[in-house]
């Protein structure tokens, strides 16, 4: 729903706009929508015809992430293949909002049918994960649903663990052992940082101390 401050937003680029160029007629919301669809569509199918061209196989990488402003789960899956000059090739095919609970079955089901979506299920070639339960649950269904024949290697190279998940975990052990020093550092990062004139007292107060330094504090991110 359209919010009355999102009404006036409208009406006043407008203004603005037809004050640049009185010739300039903007188009409705379903119309740029209508738009957005049609375009997704030609570049879906596109993209299509070229995975469907390309004789080796493809891997595949998903993961969930949830919307700290919306707190919703949403869903990518990422093709990775070679092209015909061996060049390794990425592609978004889905960004897709999964409904709560993130049940094992529901995962399956929703990855299962954007490879089905995309006709790339019977040319995979490994699965990357994160190194959670839920996956390897996940996986195994995942198995039972593809064909035995499709998979290398009678599906023994299929799950594949997400390298850089597993050196987070090992970083965050080693971080827990001085963990309450880091967490104070974080705060005090947090308490300068939170308005512009503490951020000049702390400038200030590091310039007195004949601290040279050109970067700014920066709050981490843990991930």
């Amino acid at each position: 729903m359209i919010t009355h401050l999102e009404l006036l937003n409208t009406k006043a680029l407008q203004i603005f706009s037809q004050g640049l160029q009185p010739l300039f007629r903007p188009i409705c919301r379903n119309t740029a929508r209508s738009d957005v669809m049609k375009l997704y569509g030609e570049e879906k199918t596109r993209m299509m015809h070229f995975l469907e061209s390309i004789e080796g196989r493809i891997a595949i990488t998903t993961d969930m992430w949830t919307a700290n402003y919306q707190k919703k789960g949403y869903m990518t899956v990422t093709a990775h293949f070679n092209d015909d000059s061996w060049q390794l090739q990425s592609r978004l095919l889905r960004f897709i909002y999964v409904p709560c609970p993130h049940t094992t079955e529901k995962l399956t089901n929703v990855l299962m049918n954007s490879l089905l979506d995309w006709n790339i299920d019977k040319k995979l070639s490994t699965l990357t994960v994160d190194n959670c339960s839920t996956n390897n649950c996940m996986i195994d269904l995942m198995v039972d649903k593809l064909p035995f024949d499709s998979l290398i290697l009678g599906r023994s190279l299929f799950h594949m663990r997400c390298a850089a998940h597993i050196l987070n975990l090992i970083v965050r052990s080693g971080l827990d052992v001085f963990g309450h020093g880091i967490e104070k550092v974080r705060n005090s990062c947090r308490f300068w940082t939170a308005t512009p004139k503490r951020h000049d007292t702390f400038q200030k107060n590091a310039k007195c101390e004949n601290v040279s330094c050109k970067k700014n504090l920066v709050v981490d991110c843990k991930t």
